[in-house]
């Protein structure tokens, strides 16, 4: 019933406090037995996951809403729910355990009313679920102004992509080629009874078979592998950072491009790597200590680069700009409901701050590759369309057949078995505005 508890308390925080759930389940893992922490990750992410259509199921069980001290309840409610509906965990351990959890939240008088509804939620499953399923954002737990950019984006393409959303994502794993081709890593992976398949796209990028563990992976704590999205992993390829070059990665932390463009040049001049959030870069630091990488590291503004950089211009950019992460919403569905429509417009006007100032500290025929986490145009082709616009000395790259002015860049979708959603577009600096 712990787990149970801590669980509702942490949607609660998601929910209600506007808390994300990737600084919120570690601090709660270290309060439950340690066989435990996996299911506090699977109820959170689950209940997060489709929490729409689950508290859609809710409410019309309610007498009244739940306020004040006591909405925790209601959240706990929630966690029962998804249990019923959604795990292999027998009904009857379910039930006992999320009513049993009001104890240690101290709201022992709501026992009775958790019991009834979870009890009804069995009774009335085909009933509530079919009611509720008739309106897509419910059916497919995301926000309706979301399902609204979506559908506008992606006509065709939007049902598979929220479907997409709310699947457990794949482990994808990087190969550290200066290490082990990935053909040896994957015979490594064999011999150590690890299934995965390789990436027809990214040339370092291993699907494994099942997640795990990394400790199991060969040669993990050496810096043979690293986790990380396919999707993602073609940003330092793509960047294709050359030998004796000034490389500068914005927006760094938590450090796995900064690595992967390491490890694919490491005779790179310098790669500098910058991020706001010094909590963050604490995880650069480990990334390329593990990796035996060497960085220049810099807690700073990228969108204020004349405050911490003096020095000669990049030959290459990389711009891993702050976005809405709407690609990634599988692997952190509590996206989907502290996310706002407002943010989106805020977003992208950030975006071309960062944009702008950083195109400043380019070498003329130098390479600036933007790269988001975002499938929502106004952060991405719209975002270059306007760049290019107002940059006369910014020309456009295309990275495939479809890579037009017109729409710029290369949109990869969210979809099941592969990568993330993401969006990259690559620009140079003309050597002369006249060109």
């Amino acid at each position: 019933m712990k787990t149970r508890a801590a669980a509702a308390n942490i949607i609660h925080q998601v929910l209600n406090q506007g808390q994300s759930l990737s600084s919120l389940l570690p601090r709660y893992q270290q309060d439950v037995a340690a066989k435990d922490r996996a299911l506090l990750q699977e109820l959170c992410f689950g209940t997060l996951r489709w929490y729409s259509r689950l508290d859609a199921i809710t409410k019309p069980l309610l007498e009244k809403p739940l306020k004040g001290k006591y909405r925790v309840v209601h959240s706990l409610v929630l966690v029962g729910i998804y249990q019923l509906l959604y795990t292999r965990i027998p009904p009857h351990a379910a039930l006992a355990e999320t009513v049993n959890a009001c104890k240690i939240l101290k709201a022992e008088p709501f026992k009775g009313m958790v019991n009834g509804i979870l009890r009804n939620v069995q009774r009335q499953e085909a009933e509530l679920t079919t009611k509720v399923d008739l309106l897509p954002q419910l059916r497919l737990a995301h926000p309706n102004w979301l399902v609204k950019r979506i559908q506008q984006a992606y006509p065709e393409q939007w049902q598979e992509i929220l479907t997409a959303n709310n699947q457990h994502p794949p482990m994808w794993i990087r190969v550290n080629q200066r290490q082990h081709s990935r053909e040896d890593y994957l015979a490594m992976l064999a011999a150590a009874d690890i299934s995965a398949t390789p990436d027809a796209i990214a040339d370092s990028a291993l699907c494994l078979g099942r997640p795990l563990d990394v400790t199991l992976l060969p040669g993990f704590e050496q810096g043979a592998s690293s986790v990380q999205d396919a999707s993602a992993q073609l940003a330092a390829q793509l960047l294709d950072a050359q030998t004796g070059e000034l490389v500068l990665d914005a927006c760094a932390a938590p450090g796995g491009k900064t690595a992967h463009i390491l490890e694919r040049q490491p005779d790179v001049k310098e790669l500098v790597a910058v991020d706001l959030d010094g909590e963050r870069l604490k995880r650069v630091h480990q990334n390329l200590d593990r990796m035996g990488l060497q960085a220049t590291v810099i807690e700073a503004d990228a969108a204020a680069p004349d405050t911490w950089w003096q020095g000669e211009n990049f030959d290459r950019i990389l711009l891993d700009a702050p976005c809405s992460a709407t690609g990634v919403i599988r692997r952190h569905p509590d996206i989907k409901w502290l996310r706002r429509a407002e943010d989106i417009a805020q977003l992208a006007k950030l975006q071309a701050q960062i944009l702008d100032a950083l195109w400043l500290k380019l070498a003329p025929g130098g390479t600036l590759l933007y790269a988001t986490c975002s499938i929502l145009p106004d952060e991405n082709s719209e975002q270059i369309i306007a760049f290019l616009s107002r940059t006369p000395d910014a020309q456009h790259i295309a990275l495939h057949a479809d890579d037009t002015p017109a729409t710029p860049g290369w949109q990869l979708l969210p979809a099941l078995e592969q990568g993330d959603g993401f969006y990259y577009a690559k620009l140079t600096k003309k050597t002369s505005k006249l060109a």
